[in-house]
């Protein structure tokens, strides 16, 4: 019997007896089933209803954008029924023309006059009229225009002359029967309001996602703009219903009409309606969650009052618990300060038997041997403290890509203190997020294959400068990242500097700062090697007229002067990609990448009605040269890099035999500017 006795306070004693007991109150439970059962029919009624608004809320969207488009459309058409040929080949009238239509021009981003052939005469924004020197003949809606003389919505595509994505509006312009032109407007998707405003919600007040996309699921409109022009597969909320309707035949079988349709996606009550006489869709998704809040909380209210009786079910059973577990609350608190500095580690332990006793001697033996373990790594801490505030390079030490030890000179290199960045991410101090994104993998593959990492990459201080670092990794245990890593970093500013002033020098003529003959015969080599990717391309060889005599006459450093000022006239004139290099003395030349001959022409023409244009005032006088060009295009048969520069070398010949100040092709059809204007000899 004593026994008995004896084994059952043993297993009153026992942490898992004292929480069985607690378990008790769970029982109670049960009383809120009833509750939650009630509460979910009254979500499947509240989302049927749900259903239909979102669907009515679709078709009114969906009916807006159609509307708006018809007005646009009708503008357009209006204007166009005022217009006239006369008007379209007066540069003033066009002006006045457009000025005059402010209705119009606040209906669309820009609005634009064309040619039949394409040319854009006019075009109209918010910074005023232009004539951009640019041509959407090869832009399908035009074609269409062209062809079928009809009002043409285009596809989304980049702007020509903005280079926004935006959706182009025509109107063909037709008297008596013969079209002579066209007239266009452009929405800018990203920043014109006409679709913003349908998707966005200003006031915050309404968690629906609008989206507008065309058929194939590019989206037009979003409230995020730089999810604009990307496919609606990326955009969570929507992705599931997008391939729901696709798979009911919406993209080839017209599944969606302006009547709208409910599509199924998870999580969300999701509709789409088509926009009346256009390929465009309003997608609307409306959380079911926040639909169904008001019975969530109605629901947890319910909850409260059962854990309100499941509270007083349990009161007797929580006093019982409280007095059983007062030795292990002791426990507790004593274990709380079991690593305080200066604190006996064996004072303050509950003198009790079962699990709460065994646990007691086990921690005091830990904070002995803590104890012990701290002097020690308090010695070594020291000894390390003196090696790196005596260190010439910066020292870190990093342990799952944070900062966990740092040396004076690492501080001053990035101008933090270590507070800053001791227990900080590692990225804080890349300049370049790329880089350290970068930096991951090849540190990985040096440590894998035994080696330490070394690279050259730039770094961030305090205060936003950046300067080059030479930084070199060593794992502390191969084969164990959690172990951490060592880094030494030095600041190569100077040398980085040093090494790009020579490597310039090296592909640049110093009196012009163009590229010089080795880099552009670099560059002309690797189009060679890239055909037929490569095609179409051309070299343009440029030898000045009438030079010797302003050396002869004004002295080498106005015909410095001279150089300078027709290297830069040149490169004025020449597409963003264009190459420009002196390639010695007086001769210049141009590679033009992705140009055919036409454009060529076109380029040549306009460097040498520069280049007769420049005028140097030098003591005063008015110093000019003039220029002959020769053009050889890069054909699939040219055999070499001489041949093809040949080619061009004796196409300029020929331009300057004829008299210079001329274009002349390879083909031989030469271009003279004859009063300000190119035309064929």
């Amino acid at each position: 019997m004593n026994r008995f006795l004896a084994s059952l306070g043993e297993a009153m004693r026992s942490i898992k007896v004292r929480v069985t007991l607690s378990a008790v109150a769970a029982l109670a439970l049960g009383i809120g089933v009833t509750t939650l059962v009630l509460v979910h029919e009254a979500e499947r009624d509240t989302l049927a209803a749900q259903t239909d608004r979102e669907l009515r809320e679709a078709q009114r969207t969906a009916a807006i954008l159609s509307q708006r488009v018809m007005e646009r459309q009708r503008a357009l058409a209006d204007t166009a029924a005022a217009f006239d040929p006369a008007t379209l080949q007066d540069d003033t009238r066009r002006t006045d023309f457009m000025t005059g239509k402010p209705v119009l021009r606040s209906m669309f981003a820009n609005i634009f006059l064309a040619s039949s052939d394409g040319r854009m005469l006019s075009f109209a924004d918010a910074q005023g009229v232009r004539q951009p020197q640019v041509s959407i003949a090869d832009r399908a809606y035009f074609k269409l225009t062209v062809a079928e003389q009809r009002p043409v919505i285009s596809e989304p595509l980049p702007g020509r002359v903005s280079d926004e994505p935006v959706v182009v509006f025509t109107q063909p312009l037709v008297r008596a029967g013969q079209m002579y032109g066209v007239i266009g407007g452009a929405w800018r998707l990203k920043s014109h309001g006409l679709l913003a405003d349908l998707v966005d919600d200003p006031d915050g007040s309404d968690s629906a996602l609008v989206v507008v996309t065309d058929t194939q699921g590019r989206i037009l409109a979003h409230p995020v703009t730089a999810r604009i022009m990307q496919s609606i597969e990326g955009e969570p909320r929507l992705a599931e219903g997008y391939r729901h309707w696709l798979s009911m035949g919406g993209a080839t079988g017209g599944a969606v009409e302006p009547a709208g349709l409910l599509v199924r996606q998870p999580g969300e009550v999701m509709t789409v309606a088509g926009a009346a006489g256009l390929d465009w869709l309003v997608w609307r998704a409306q959380p079911e969650a926040g639909l169904l809040a008001p019975l969530h909380a109605a629901r947890r209210q319910a909850l409260a009052w059962a854990a309100g009786i499941v509270l007083v079910c349990s009161l007797g059973v929580l006093a019982t618990i409280g007095r059983l577990l007062r030795p292990l609350s002791m426990l507790r608190r004593r274990a709380a300060t079991l690593f305080d500095e200066g604190a006996d580690v064996h004072a303050g332990w509950p003198e009790v038997g079962g699990e709460v006793g065994a646990l007691a001697r086990v921690l005091r033996h830990v904070g002995a041997e803590r104890a012990q373990l701290e002097s020690f790594n308090g010695q070594v801490l020291a000894k390390l403290q003196s090696v790196l505030s005596a260190a010439p390079v910066g020292i870190l030490f990093t342990r799952a890509r944070c900062f966990e030890l740092v040396s004076a000179e690492m501080c001053r290199l990035i101008g933090r203190t270590e507070a800053e960045l001791l227990g900080k991410p590692a990225r804080m101090i890349y300049a370049s997020g790329d880089d350290y994104d970068a930096l991951g993998p090849q540190v990985t593959a040096a440590f894998a294959a035994g080696l330490s990492y070394e690279g050259e990459l730039r770094f961030l201080r305090a205060d936003g400068s950046t300067f080059w670092g030479q930084l070199r990794g060593q794992p502390v245990q191969p084969g164990n990242p959690d172990a951490g890593t060592i880094w030494t970093l030095a600041d190569i500013s100077a040398q980085v500097s040093s090494r790009e002033v020579l490597e310039w020098s090296a592909s640049h003529d110093p009196l012009t700062g163009l590229a010089n003959r080795k880099l552009f015969e670099q560059r002309a080599t690797r189009l060679l090697q890239r055909r037929p990717d490569s095609l179409p391309s051309a070299i343009v060889m440029i030898d000045l007229d009438r030079f010797k005599p302003i050396n002869d006459t004004a002295g080498h450093a106005a015909g410095d002067a001279m150089l300078k000022l027709i290297g830069q006239a040149i490169s004025e004139r020449v597409r963003g990609g264009d190459l420009v290099a002196r390639l010695g003395g007086d001769e210049f030349a141009l590679l033009l990448e992705n140009c055919p001959r036409p454009a060529a022409r076109r380029v040549a023409m306009s460097v040498q009605e520069a280049v007769a244009n420049a005028v140097l005032l030098w003591e005063g006088r008015a110093l000019q040269v003039g220029a002959s060009l020769g053009i050889a295009e890069l054909l699939p048969t040219t055999p070499s890099l001489e041949a093809w520069l040949n080619e061009a070398d004796m196409a300029c010949y020929q331009a300057k035999a004829e008299g210079r100040g001329a274009v002349r092709t390879s083909s031989g059809v030469p271009l003279r500017v004859v009063g300000g204007a190119p035309v064929e000899r």
